[in-house]
């Protein structure tokens, strides 16, 4: 039986194929679904290490927003995986496909909320740590949906590094206040 597109399911339904021709199949994922729930439950995890660095220094944006930056740039990249099969297996289609466009998209919607963490107030810049922070956080979102979860786990112990070692350093030899 060749596989059916969304499409065609919904029109063999409304041609007497009835409603189980049409939730039969569109529950079903290219990937096991253990994959999927493990993929998003990483990015929760490794979010929530960034914004949890940036939650117990008092910043606008901590843990929720890390948290929620990264499952969403996981779960864009699970679509586009989802996507590509769905296009990929439809008989007779010819589409141009580009999964690393997902890459631009996320970076494009993070980079909106990254901004907003950042303010300028009497000369002064502030927030651009955190903005950098919720950027990676959406880009280790996007490894995790893809299945670098190496990548991903080293890129957030990278980080928490960076935050918390470089920022000690800066305090303690160039004499800068993080708190304010």
């Amino acid at each position: 039986m060749e596989r059916l597109t969304w499409h065609s399911r919904c029109r063999i339904s409304f041609l007497g194929g009835g409603i189980e021709s049409v939730i039969g199949d569109t529950l079903h994922t290219a990937l096991p679904e253990w994959i999927i729930v493990s993929r998003l439950l990483l990015a929760i995890l490794l979010g929530g290490i960034i914004g949890f660095e940036r939650e117990i220094r008092n910043r606008p944006a901590g843990l929720r927003t890390h948290i929620l930056v990264s499952m969403a740039a996981a779960l864009f990249t699970l679509i586009t995986i989802e996507i590509y099969h769905e296009v990929g297996a439809a008989p007779g289609i010819a589409a141009r496909v580009d999964p690393v466009r997902i890459v631009d998209a996320v970076t494009a919607g993070v980079v909106f909320i990254a901004a907003g963490a950042i303010i300028q107030a009497h000369g002064d810049v502030k927030g651009l740590t955190t903005g950098a922070a919720i950027w990676l956080a959406g880009a280790i979102g996007v490894a995790c949906g893809i299945g670098f979860y190496f990548v991903a786990t080293l890129t957030a112990i990278f980080a928490v590094i960076v935050l918390r070692v470089v920022g000690w350093g800066e305090q303690k030899w160039l004499g800068k206040d993080l708190d304010s």
